[in-house]
């Protein structure tokens, strides 16, 4: 069943997409190698890093895995302090919140990737918690690992009992692998051009989204899923 939500659409969902790999690449290329949303390969480099007695490098990657952690708590008591508002929606809180954050890690230096990283990964978990569904399908625009189980699955189930959906939801959830890597190649390609500024487009990536949730006037009046 489909979500009537803007929030739950195909063009917010691919724009998320995007942003989303926009935000690895760039705390990967730009911020020393670490994870803005891959929090799998963060607690592994973590455990890597106290296995070869390097406790710097284990904080390095161990903070932003709490942040993300925030993230998503963080976004849950916004749900619950703000999801009976009438004139808003709580994920358009939640979104404003992400995009402020982001654009406030513009302004670290090198020296301060760290807090740079941690920031970072707290809006990925702010997205990851209030986006969690395009067209009523379970999908994530901060990861790829669940939406290519799902993917395979819907396709297994297509070529097994040849329902066209199965093959639609299959091409959806490629479709958003698809839109999270090429907002990694815009990402990474903008932190080439731009340096550590770069996230300020992703910035404004997230802001179309937003202003797509805006201009529904029944967004906030729908069910506050």
């Amino acid at each position: 069943m489909k979500n009537d939500q803007m929030s739950a659409s195909l063009p917010v969902g691919i724009l998320l997409a995007l942003a989303g790999g926009f935000m690895d690449a760039y705390s990967y290329m730009a911020r020393g190698h670490v994870f803005a949303n891959a929090q799998t390969g963060n607690i592994l480099l973590f455990a890597v890093a106290v296995s070869e007695g390097r406790p710097g490098d284990s904080l390095r990657y161990l903070l932003p895995v709490v942040s993300f952690a925030v993230g998503i708590a963080l976004t849950a008591a916004i749900r619950t302090r703000f999801g009976r508002m009438s004139r808003l929606h709580w994920r358009q809180l939640a979104l404003a919140a992400e995009i402020l954050i982001l654009f406030g890690v513009s302004f670290f230096p090198a020296g301060q990737h760290l807090i740079a990283n941690s920031l970072t990964s707290l809006a990925c978990g702010i997205q990851v918690q209030a986006f969690r569904k395009i067209e009523g399908n379970g999908i994530a625009t901060t990861m790829c690992i669940g939406n290519l189980r799902a993917g395979v699955q819907a396709l297994h189930e297509y070529r097994t009992a040849r329902d066209r959906e199965e093959l639609r939801r299959s091409g959806l959830y490629f479709g958003v692998i698809l839109f999270f890597a090429l907002g990694a190649v815009l990402g990474n390609l903008l932190v080439c051009r731009y340096g550590l500024s770069a996230i300020r487009w992703d910035c404004l990536l997230l802001l179309l989204p937003l202003l797509m949730m805006l201009s529904k006037p029944d967004e906030s009046k729908e069910e506050n899923k």
